[in-house]
């Protein structure tokens, strides 16, 4: 894969990241690929919702409770009959499943990645 543009850090500085806890998981099955419906508790920042194409390495039932990362600061994206409201982070990997990027020790819900 090449390497994208360069950026500012002033355009990092854009994004917001920040550290949730997953509070419930649900099935989508209007989304187009497989995918759950996530809610995310953000501390102070309130629950947001979110999307996500992880049902291949994940269960429902292993992701409650879980910290991962995500971008809190993009407009609303509606999926099928659902309004994303924030993007959760991962990597891809074999079969272009997606691997949670997540603390690797708890942290404060809402905590920003710097």
């Amino acid at each position: 894969m090449d390497l994208k543009p360069e950026i500012t850090w002033q355009d990092f500085e854009k994004l917001d990241i920040r550290s949730g806890t997953v509070i419930s998981v649900a099935d989508f099955p209007e989304a187009k690929k497989p995918s759950y419906r996530l809610e995310i508790d953000f501390g102070t920042l309130g629950i947001k919702k979110s999307s996500a194409q992880i049902t291949s390495l994940y269960q429902k039932e292993e992701l409650v409770g879980k910290q991962i990362l995500a971008v809190v600061n993009f407009p609303k994206k509606q999926i099928a009959n659902f309004f994303s409201e924030c993007l959760v982070l991962g990597l891809y990997g074999e079969n272009n499943d997606v691997t949670f990027i997540t603390p690797s020790l708890p942290v404060k819900n809402g905590s920003i990645l710097g």
